[in-house]
């Protein structure tokens, strides 16, 4: 496997975890979008939705153990029927918590209320928006995204989120195509200055995300002719810097249905943790997780490209 042998040409073979930081959870792959890019390949035809038993596994883990950080992803992580029980009572419990969100997620019915619940809750967004041009959102997330996206950040603004330092409020890019993102500062500076002037739209910090070869996006690859020039492209700009802060090493993911992995990329290959380690939230042991042996794969050269993407 190329991946490992760059690690070991680094002497970072095997690499292994430093502590868990964060507890990242799927709630499940259901969406009102589907978006090109998405590597869970999420949308409304999507069953796979974490249940309340598990959902109380989470919240336990959380409870026991001294995990500041709770990230919740999906899909629409919204649409998950506990979402909000989750998120209030890690919040009660004085969890740092993160909700990923697609922004348009605000106008479908019974969602309305989301922004102010988690402002209420102090709260950290992470909202994707591909690009600042409507053009450009359009074509991958679908017709009319754009504009609800834009009406949603300006909710968000008038609720505090982007100008209140407490209420932090993060764009995510994705490269519109089979190539690397540029520079993130640069382009976090565009976003500024763009979704300034046009809209009046303030936010936190922007991030700049690799395109992951896995999901719809691989679909896309493979469809298109593709796959090997992108794999090439990511293999030829590994970067070993990387290592030191990349996500596997400081988190652990939980699937909707409780298995545990090394990170959202590998839960959706179906790659699990290592032999011998605890499989499921409902068996997690904080003091071996965190000094755990990191599966790997190809796709992990999408975290080490360049820049890194974390």
């Amino acid at each position: 496997m190329k991946f490992e042998q760059e690690l070991e040409r680094n002497n970072a073979f095997p690499m292994t975890a430093r502590r868990i930081d964060i507890l990242q959870v799927n709630v499940g792959y259901r969406c009102n979008m589907v978006c090109k890019h998405c590597h869970v390949m999420a949308g409304p035809s999507r069953t796979e939705v974490m249940d309340g038993d598990t959902v109380d596994h989470v919240l336990a883990v959380l409870q026991d153990g001294p995990i500041g950080t709770l990230d919740v992803t999906g899909g629409a992580p919204e649409m998950n029927p506990h979402f909000r029980r989750l998120v209030a009572t890690a919040v009660e419990m004085g969890k740092h918590v993160i909700v990923r969100t697609n922004l348009t997620i605000f106008f479908e019915d019974g969602m309305e209320d989301i922004p102010d619940f988690l402002r209420a809750g102090g709260v950290e967004i992470t909202a994707s928006l591909p690009y600042y041009i409507e053009d450009s959102v359009d074509r991958v997330r679908g017709s009319g995204a754009f504009n609800r996206c834009i009406e949603a950040l300006k909710m968000l603004n008038e609720l505090g989120y982007g100008r209140d330092e407490s209420l932090v409020l993060n764009l995510v890019y994705n490269p519109q195509g089979a190539f690397l993102p540029p520079d993130q500062c640069s382009v976090e500076e565009e976003y500024r200055r763009e979704l300034r002037r046009r809209f009046g739209i303030e936010f936190s910090n922007l991030y700049t995300f690799t395109n992951m070869p896995i999901g719809r996006f691989r679909e896309y690859l493979e469809r298109s002719g593709n796959m090997a020039k992108y794999m090439a492209t990511l293999e030829s700009a590994f970067n070993p810097s990387t290592l030191d802060g990349i996500m596997c090493r400081f988190l652990i993911s939980v699937r909707w249905d409780g298995r545990l992995f090394d990170c959202d990329f590998n839960q959706v290959i179906d790659l699990p943790l290592v032999d011998g380690y605890p499989q499921n939230i409902s068996e997690f042991r904080l003091g071996v997780l965190e000094k755990r042996k990191i599966a790997v794969g190809e796709h992990c050269f999408g975290c080490t490209a360049g820049q890194g993407s974390t």
